[in-house]
């Protein structure tokens, strides 16, 4: 049986995230699974912040096994002139989460990896946008 751990490492993120110093200094408590927009798409949320991305499962089933890699994204925000303050956020967001110890339901986490770390300007030409993607291994038999 699959045991799809996404939900639980996002909510352990999370909280990781807003209990992190170095983060919280930055960011404040600016951490969204679906950042604030108005009606025409705008986002309305304070700068900077860090929002949830992209997750994908790659389960690894068999007799007597039920693991899975799961790759989850970080999107860093800013608009500060150049990339100064966001590179800030993506270097605390990473030392925050690289290696972190995350307690899960149903699932044990053997590993939390950064994967990337890129950074780019919005095609707004203001916002500064780090993406961060990070690859975790997860056993449900290790729980």
């Amino acid at each position: 049986m699959l045991t799809d751990p996404r939900f639980d490492l996002q909510k352990a993120i999370v909280q990781l995230l807003k209990n992190s110093g170095p983060v919280a200094a930055l960011v404040g408590d600016r951490i969204y699974d679906r950042v604030p927009r108005n009606n025409a798409g705008t986002i309305t949320a304070k700068f900077p912040f860090v929002g949830l991305g992209e997750t994908q499962l790659l389960p690894e089933l068999g007799e007597e096994t039920n693991a899975a890699e799961t790759t989850l994204t970080l999107h860093a925000w800013s608009q500060e002139v150049g990339f100064p303050e966001v590179l800030r956020i993506a270097s605390a967001v990473a030392s925050a989460v690289h290696d972190a110890d995350l307690p899960i339901e149903n699932c044990g986490v053997q590993s939390v990896l950064l994967s990337t770390s890129r950074v780019l300007r919005d095609p707004d030409g203001i916002t500064s946008h780090a993406v961060l993607t990070f690859s975790i291994l997860t056993d449900a038999n290790a729980h």
